[in-house]
């Protein structure tokens, strides 16, 4: 709950991306004016960076200055900053109907749900607290790092890890309130006939339904970080330092070269993205192409589970979040601990966790390991889609639906021009215009425009698209693979 009031603060507050939202409670007493931050970046270049506090502040980490030297301690304006409150939800309906056939019984299910999330949000009167960055600048442009300060040593050791300073924080002046109401309404109907003994019919009709609510509140203290801005340091070998003042460019001297790229294929380590640069979308997905083909070769039954589970997980970005930084953590050899996580969430993410382990032997790490990178790619890949896009995508996850919008995502990457015939077998099933309409709204949400013309199908990319047309591409290849 409080993860979600930050991001929604942020989001409503700072269109121009520099306020962080604070993802805990945990946190807040850590994050100090002048605290060290450390950034890293995720392995796929299309998401945000993750940010931790290791309890240290800039001053802790320099060396030991000359006597009568003047302490780390520039000047901090505070003010006003805003008043806040607002009420956030969304509405959901989902209907399916499934069929199983076999050799004596008929079986026909037919599920269908709704359900509402509703925040409320009354920060009330928010300060916020600065430190001037020309005094900063000052205290410390003659001074040096110890390189020797487990900090520096253990941030250093990451190639994609940042250090900088927080130098701005937002916080609560009083007590604050936060309410999540969540209304689930399910309803269930199957109909069985099944031949007996080949000379009578015997029947059973089932209607049932469920509704859970829940009413969570959220007391948030006074003087709570909800959100903060840093400023990045670029940090040579001997120590010294600069403040990245003009854009987040830190980092340690010599520790990667320019033209260094990490082999996974998935990102490089040459700086942030840059949305308006060129992007070899073919390229991209060939170098991931092993990830893909790691998934297809699953067995059918594990492929169809972990197809539903992430249809589901879909339905929540909060969960595709979450389910992301699960994986993220286990690829780096961590252990994540999922017992913070909402009940709802733990339960996803763990029927996942728990398919992934079957799909493999006990001793074949290596091989699980591998899966679990392909995994992660995937949902990766899904939380960098836009909200509208991951929602449309869900809808159309169907066998035949995936294996036509692959074939889309294909001719994006080939880049040829050449039209498609919806005459062609895989393409057949986007005739239907709902379904077509469900396909042009992804592919336009993910920076692709559909043409069509009678029976015939172009698509052109739109001018710096970004990364959202390869997270699409990555997507929906991912999920075809499990079909």
């Amino acid at each position: 709950m409080f993860a979600k009031a930050t991001k929604a603060f942020v989001k409503d507050t700072d269109h121009a991306g520099r306020l962080i939202p604070v993802p805990s409670l945990n946190d807040t007493d850590k994050l100090n004016l002048r605290s060290l931050i450390v950034k890293t970046r995720h392995r796929c270049f299309w998401q945000e960076p993750k940010y931790q506090s290791p309890g240290f502040t800039l001053g802790d980490v320099l060396e030991p200055g000359e006597p009568g030297n003047t302490p780390l301690s520039p000047t901090v304006k505070e003010s006003d900053f805003v008043d806040y409150s607002g009420t956030f939800g969304d509405k959901k309906e989902m209907n399916a109907d499934g069929n199983v056939e076999a050799k004596l019984a008929d079986f026909n299910l037919t599920i269908g749900g709704k359900w509402s999330t509703k925040q409320k949000l009354s920060l009330g009167s928010l300060n916020k607290e600065k430190v001037d960055v020309k005094d900063l600048h000052n205290y410390s442009k003659n001074r040096v790092l110890d390189m020797s300060h487990p900090v520096i040593k253990q941030t250093r050791a990451n190639p994609r890890a940042v250090l900088g300073v927080l130098t701005e924080r937002i916080m609560t002046s009083l007590p604050c309130p936060v309410t999540n109401n969540v209304l689930k309404h399910g309803n269930l109907g199957a109909n069985v006939s099944a031949c007996v003994f080949l000379s009578g019919k015997a029947s059973m009709k089932q209607i049932g339904s469920t509704q859970t609510e829940s009413d969570v509140s959220l007391g948030i203290p006074a003087n709570t970080v909800m959100a903060y801005s840093l400023i990045e340091l670029y940090v040579k070998c001997n120590g010294q330092f600069e403040l990245c003042l003009i854009r987040n460019n830190g980092g340690f001297e010599k520790v990667w070269s320019k033209d260094e790229i990490e082999e996974d294929g998935i990102m490089d380590l040459r700086g942030d993205f840059d949305a308006n640069s060129p992007l070899n979308l073919n390229k991209e997905l060939d170098k991931l192409s092993g990830h893909f083909q790691l998934l297809s070769v699953l067995p059918v039954a594990k492929r169809s589970s972990l197809l539903q589970l992430l249809k589901t997980t879909m339905e929540d970005r909060e969960t595709v979040s979450v389910l992301e930084s699960v994986l993220d953590q286990m690829c780096e050899g961590e252990t994540p601990d999922l017992g913070d996580l909402e009940e709802s969430e733990r339960e996803t993410v763990q029927a996942i966790l728990d398919l992934v382990d079957q799909c493999v032997g006990k001793d074949e790490d290596e091989i699980r390991s591998s899966l679990l990178s392909a995994f992660h790619l995937i949902v990766s890949a899904m939380d960098g889609m836009t909200d509208e896009g991951l929602s449309v995508l869900g809808s159309c996850c169907s066998p035949p639906v995936l294996q036509a919008l692959q074939i889309l995502v294909q001719h994006v990457a080939a880049g040829s021009g050449e039209t498609l015939s919806l005459r062609d077998a895989g393409l057949a099933v986007l005739t239907e215009e709902e379904l077509y309409q469900r396909t042009e709204s992804l592919f336009g949400h993910s920076k692709v425009t559909l043409k069509r013309e009678e029976d015939t199908l172009r698509t052109e990319m739109k001018d710096q698209p970004g990364y959202l047309p390869l997270v699409m591409s990555i997507t929906v290849k991912g999920l075809a693979s499990l079909v």
